[in-house]
């Protein structure tokens, strides 16, 4: 079949959902998700089923249920998917319809993929699911005789069934939301049973999310005597640091006069997510949207290994960008606009001008040396 439509540019949140697809199961859609990357790169449907042993036919049947729905037409199921443009009723009936599914006993996806999909904090999904819930009719009373399911269904207070995992991630959520936006502060204690009561949950949820945050280094467990939002120590964060700064001057020099059309947006729309954080007062989505940016500039240098590396270690660094205080004290709006500066760097600079720009900013250091190395090519002033 002739490739008969051009194939647009991957939008960030489909390529993100589309590479996390590509490397686990289902094996369908494992399939799926590598035909629709590779038709990104520009290949024709024959050659995207040599490199993947399949058929043209399968590949050109993906290429146009992905032009026709998005990453939605690649189940065999009815899915969320992403609107092209989210709007706070674009989600609320998308989140509706979902409500409803998950109360039918039909497959639903987690928080962290709708917020991502909707373009949306995981904490303002969760707000809108539990309104949502709210306002379901209540299901009408099965049959006396109905079987019993065979496991007890985990509730919310005045909703309907929810799966477990669902409610784990909405936990999830609001803790990190929480810890991240500096409502929670280090050394603050987390009990599961007030965690549980305060988001209307039962205790397992609470539990299970607070493992993904001790896994994250968000918080720490002390045998007998519980659960604190981390505390990063002077020591700790200066380790880390040293780490990060080795890391991003040798990103940055690689990919200096290296970038793409596709990498150069994908750090401008970084960029443009900082700044509408920093104009909102939104720290805790600043802070996705910098580690977002940083993980993009090292994908850009070209080095398995380094992205590789660097996904190891990032969890460390949410830790130390949280809790531990790096020395950046200024204003966010001059921050985002540094990261600009950053990208000017890349894409006009040389690398003995990137490298140490982007050692300075993971030091901390990014007004002194800003003052001292103004960035070449366009650029916003710090004050």
């Amino acid at each position: 079949m002739p490739d008969t439509r051009q194939f647009p540019r991957l939008s960030d949140e489909d390529r993100t959902a589309l590479r996390e697809w590509s490397d686990r199961p289902p094996e369908t859609l494992r399939l799926r998700s590598r035909i629709i990357l590779a038709c990104a790169e520009g290949l024709a449907n024959a050659e995207v089923a040599k490199r993947l042993q399949v058929s043209p036919a399968t590949v050109a049947k993906w290429r146009e249920r992905y032009l026709s729905h998005g990453i939605s037409g690649l189940g065999d199921a009815p899915r969320s998917g992403r609107p092209r443009t989210s709007s706070r009723h674009d989600a609320e009936q998308q989140i509706a319809r979902l409500v409803e599914q998950a109360r039918d006993g039909g497959p639903v996806p987690s928080t962290r993929a709708l917020a991502r999909t909707l373009g949306l904090s995981q904490s303002t999904v969760a707000r809108i699911w539990q309104e949502q819930q709210r306002r379901l009719p209540p299901p009408p009373a099965p049959p006396r005789a109905a079987v019993p399911p065979a496991a007890p269904a985990v509730e919310m207070p005045g909703s309907d069934h929810v799966p477990r995992r669902l409610l784990s991630d909405h936990v999830y959520g609001l803790l990190r939301s929480w810890i991240v936006g500096g409502e929670l502060a280090p050394g603050q204690r987390l009990v599961e049973a007030e965690v549980a009561k305060r988001v209307g949950t039962s205790q397992a949820p609470a539990r299970e999310a607070i493992k993904r945050l001790a896994h994250e280094g968000l918080v720490s467990s002390q045998p007998h005597r519980g659960t604190y939002v981390a505390h990063v120590s002077e020591r700790q964060a200066q380790e880390v640091r040293d780490i990060r700064v080795m890391f991003e001057e040798y990103a940055a020099r690689r990919a200096t006069g290296r970038l793409t059309p596709e990498q150069l947006r994908l750090l401008g729309d970084d960029v443009d997510r900082l700044r509408r954080c920093a104009e909102t007062g939104d720290i805790g989505a600043f802070r996705e949207a910098d580690m977002s940016f940083h993980r993009h500039v090292c994908e850009a240098a070209g080095n398995s290994a380094l992205t590789r590396l660097w996904q190891m270690i990032e969890s460390s660094m949410w830790g130390l960008h949280v809790v531990g205080n790096p020395l950046y004290v200024g204003d966010w709006g001059a921050m985002a606009e540094y990261h600009a500066e950053l990208v000017a760097a890349l894409e006009h600079g040389d690398p003995d001008t990137a490298g140490p720009m982007f050692a300075a900013h993971a030091a901390g250091e990014a007004s002194r040396y800003h003052r001292e190395h103004p960035a070449p090519g366009p650029r916003g002033d710090l004050p």
